[in-house]
């Protein structure tokens, strides 16, 4: 095993296979896409301003951004009475962006984003 794939956990074998299905399971739901998908576009944003964004109570909101917080997949910063929330790190974003390019696939025919590859291939 080399010193590369111990260090980034990336073989069958690695301990955090189980922790990257919590992971999956964690980003198992809808609303949850669509806040990564909010924070990986506003960068940073307070309750209320996601809750507008995915359509869905403040409330509710705040309880998927727990669990994302437990998982850490989103971070906090208070400012005075206001949480504002953003990703901790790129990797969410990428699982969303793939899942949703892996969703494109499933419809059949050029997805849209291999469309942009063959306008530059051209």
């Amino acid at each position: 095993m080399s010193a590369d794939t111990r260090a980034c956990g990336y073989s069958t074998d690695s301990p955090y296979v189980e922790l990257a299905v919590e992971v999956f399971s964690m980003l198992a739901d809808a609303t949850r896409v669509r806040i990564v998908m909010a924070l990986r576009d506003a960068g940073e944003l307070p309750v209320n301003r996601l809750a507008d964004i995915v359509d869905k109570s403040p409330a509710g909101v705040s309880q998927h951004l727990a669990k994302l917080r437990l998982a850490r997949i989103v971070a906090t910063r208070q400012e005075g009475q206001k949480v504002f929330y953003r990703l901790e790190n790129e990797h969410a974003s990428r699982l969303v962006a793939d899942a949703i390019f892996q969703a494109e696939h499933s419809l059949g025919g050029v997805p849209r984003h291999h469309q942009a590859d063959q306008a530059v291939a051209e």
